[in-house]
C-alpha cells in the first residue's frame, strides 16, 4: 500500500525567491532585535537587523555590475560560487546573499584532503570560491585565478573578503537589487552525497525545494501548538538559545541552521569546529536552551567525563539527526537529563532535502500520530511513501523492504551524472536504498542502512554500498578506488565493507579486504598494509580512514554474476573475531 503523512497538506504558495519566505515574511517585521548569532571562537555577534542588512548588502556586493563595484555574478552566465569553511558567521549571510541574487552555490566539506577537494569541484564547476583563511590553500588548487578566490572571513592580502565586498559596496553606496525571481525549480545550491551506491555526487537542491523544508516545519510547528503551551526560555532575553555545532556543508546543519532557524526569534551560538571542551564551556556560558547534534556526538557527551561535572540545567531540547539513533543511546541521553523525556529524532536524507520521517510528540494529531520505541517516527508532512519487494511490489504492514518517497522536497537530480539520476529519481519518487518498515500505524522503522539492489537482495549478497560515520555518508567505492589507486601496485583486488565498532552501538566502520599482488607478496603484509593505510590517510578524510583494518585474502568473494559478496568477507571476519575472543 501506499503511506501518506498523517500531518495535514502544505499550504499552497506561490513560486518564489524562498528569501522571502525566510527573511522577509510580514511576522518578522514586528520582531525586536536581538541577538541572532554568536562565535563562540570570537566571541562575534550579530543582531537579527544586522544580519539582514549584511545579506541585503552582501547581495548588492556580489550582484551589482563590475561598472557599480560589485562581481556582477549572474545565473545566466554560469556563475556557480563555491565556499570552502569552517562554520562562521558570514558563512551563513553569504548563503542568502546568494539566494538573494538566485546565483546557487555549492558547499565543499572544510575536511576535505585535496584529492577529495579536487574530485567535488570537478562535479560542480565552481566558477569562484569563499575560503576561510585557513582554508586558502586548498581553494588554490581548484585552478582558478586568484582573483576568483575570496576569504569568507578574516584578512590575507591579495584576498578580497566577503566583509570587504560589503563594506566597500556600503562605502560606495552601491545600491541594493531586487530580490530576483525565483521559480520552484530554480537552482539554489549543491549538497555532495553518495546517493544509493558509488562515488560522492552533487545534489542540485532548488528554491522550492527549500521552501517546501520549511512549509513542513512550519505545519509540525502549528499541529504542536494545539497540543502544548509554548516552550518558556529561561535565559536572559527568553529567547531559545541554539548550539550549532554541525557542519554547514552539511545537509543536517545547513537545514537546521541557515534555514529554519528564521522561523522564530532565537540567538544561533556557532562552534566553528568540533571541539568537545570548547562545548562543555559554552553551555553554561551561554545558558544554551537548544543541542543539535548526531549521534556519534551525542556518545561522546555521555560518555565524557565533563559530563557529570558540567552545569547543563539550562538545556532542555535535544535534536538528532543524520544518523541512525540507537534506543540504548537515545535512552542514556535521556537519563543524563532529567528535564528531557525524549529526543527529537527522524529520518532523511539529502535528494529529499528535508526530514523524511519525524517523532512526534505526544498527543499530536488528535492522538493518531504514535511514538513507538526504536522508530525513526511518522511521515513528515508533504511526505508521501511506499514500501516494495526486490520485484518492485508494494510489501504489506511490518514488512521490511527498500523505502521510495516522493513530495515537492524532491531534488532536482545529480549535476552532469545523468545515470545515477535515473537510478535514484524515477517517476517522481526516491530511492533512499534503505530497509525500513512501516507498521499498522504508520510508524516507520529503520532496519538498516544496506544499500542493495534488487539483483543483491535475490541473491542474498547485500552490498554494503553506504555507511554512516559520525553522521557522514562513506563510500566504501570511494575507499575501494582510492587503494587501487596506489602507484605501488601491491594489491589485484579490493573490497571495502562496514564492520561493528563505532562509536554506537551499530555503526559500521570501513574495512579493507585485499589480494596480494606479486609485488605486495614479495614486500610483506606488514608493509603493504602500512603503505596503504598511510596512502588512505592522505587522500581521504579522517572519517573515511580504515579504522576497521586491513585483513589479507586469497580472493575476494563474488557471485556468478561478479558482484562482490561484502557479507561473506564480513560473516568470515566476524566470526574469526568470536573465536579470537573465546580464546
Amino acid at each position: 500500500m501506499y503511506h501518506k503523512s498523517l500531518f495535514p497538506d502544505l499550504p499552497k504558495v506561490s513560486e518564489s525567491n524562498v528569501h522571502h519566505l525566510l527573511l522577509d515574511r510580514p511576522d518578522q517585521r514586528d520582531w525586536p532585535d536581538f541577538t541572532l548569532f554568536v562565535n563562540v571562537a570570537t566571541g562575534q555577534r550579530r543582531s537579527f537587523r544586522e544580519f539582514v542588512n549584511r545579506v541585503h548588502d552582501g547581495a548588492a556586493a556580489l550582484g551589482a555590475d563590475m561598472t557599480q563595484g560589485g562581481l556582477g555574478l549572474r545565473p545566466e552566465k554560469g556563475d556557480l560560487v563555491g565556499i570552502l569553511s569552517e562554520n562562521c558567521l558570514d558563512y551563513v549571510a553569504l548563503v542568502h546573499s546568494l539566494l538573494a541574487i538566485t546565483v546557487p552555490f555549492v558547499l565543499f566539506s572544510h575536511y576535505s584532503t585535496p584529492y577529495e577537494f579536487n574530485h567535488a569541484n570537478s562535479l560542480a564547476q565552481a566558477t569562484r570560491i569563499f575560503a576561510s583563511p585557513s582554508l586558502l590553500p586548498l581553494a588554490l588548487t581548484s585552478g582558478l585565478p586568484a582573483d576568483r578566490i575570496h576569504l569568507l572571513e578574516g584578512e590575507n592580502e591579495g584576498y578580497t573578503s566577503y566583509d570587504q565586498l560589503v563594506c566597500t559596496a556600503r562605502k560606495n553606496g552601491v545600491p541594493r537589487l531586487p530580490v530576483r525571481h525565483a521559480t520552484k525549480d530554480t537552482l539554489a545550491y549543491l549538497i555532495y552525497s553518495s546517493g544509493t551506491s558509488g562515488l560522492p555526487k552533487a545534489v542540485m537542491a532548488s528554491h522550492g525545494n527549500i521552501t517546501v523544508s520549511i512549509l513542513s516545519t512550519m505545519v509540525n510547528g502549528m499541529e504542536i501548538a494545539k497540543t502544548q503551551a509554548p516552550p518558556v526560555w529561561n535565559t536572559p532575553n527568553g529567547l531559545q538559545v541554539i548550539f550549532s555545532i554541525l557542519p554547514l556543508y552539511h545537509t543536517f546543519g545547513l537545514g537546521t541552521t541557515c534555514f529554519s532557524s528564521f522561523l522564530n526569534p532565537s540567538t544561533i551560538v556557532m562552534l566553528p569546529k568540533w571541539n568537545i571542551d570548547e562545548f562543555f564551556d559554552s553551555i553554561p556560558k551561554y545558558r544554551i536552551t537548544t543541542l543539535i547534534l548526531v549521534p556519534s556526538l551525542l556518545h561522546q557527551l555521555v560518555h565524557h567525563s565533563r559530563s557529570k561535572t558540567t552545569d547543563m540545567d539550562s538545556v532542555k531540547e535535544i535534536m538528532c539527526g543524520a544518523a541512525h539513533l540507537p534506543p540504548q543511546l537515545a535512552n542514556q541521553v535521556c537519563a543524563r537529563f532529567k528535564d528531557i523525556p525524549r529526543i527529537t529524532d527522524g529520518y532523511g536524507m539529502s535528494e529529499f532535502t528535508m526530514a523524511i520521517a519525524i517523532k512526534p510528540i505526544p498527543g499530536i494529531l488528535g492522538g493518531r500520530a504514535k511514538n513507538k520505541p526504536g522508530s525513526v517516527g511518522i511521515l513528515s508532512p508533504g511526505v508521501e511513501a511506499r514500501v516494495v519487494r526486490p520485484d518492485g511490489s508494494l510489501v504489506g504492514p511490518n514488512e521490511p523492504g527498500e523505502l521510495l518517497v516522493r513530495g515537492n522536497a524532491v531534488a532536482l537530480g545529480y549535476k552532469g551524472n545523468d545515470k545515477a539520476t535515473r537510478e535514484t529519481f524515477a517517476d517522481g519518487w526516491v530511492r533512499t536504498g534503505d530497509r525500513i518498515r512501516i507498521d499498522e500505524d504508520e510508524v516507520l522503522f529503520f532496519e538498516d542502512r544496506i544499500k542493495a539492489s534488487c539483483t543483491d537482495y535475490l541473491h542474498n549478497s547485500f552490498r554494503f554500498d553506504t555507511l554512516k560515520i559520525s553522521g557522514m555518508q562513506v563510500s566504501p567505492v570511494e575507499i575501494e578506488d582510492t587503494i587501487l589507486a596506489q602507484p605501488d601496485k601491491l594489491i589485484t583486488d579490493v573490497s571495502v565493507a562496514g564492520i561493528l565498532g563505532g562509536r554506537t552501538s551499530d555503526e559500521r566502520i570501513p574495512r579493507a579486504w585485499i589480494v596480494l599482488s606479486p609485488a605486495g607478496a614479495a614486500l610483506g603484509e606488514k608493509e603493504v598494509v602500512t603503505r596503504l593505510n598511510a596512502w588512505v590517510q592522505e587522500r581521504l578524510s579522517r572519517y573515511k580512514w580504515l579504522r576497521g583494518g586491513i585483513g589479507i585474502v586469497k580472493t575476494i568473494p563474488k557471485s556468478p554474476t561478479g558482484k562482490v559478496l561484502r557479507r561473506v568477507l564480513i560473516e568470515g571476519y566476524e566470526k574469526e573475531v568470536t573465536v579470537k575472543a573465546k580464546l
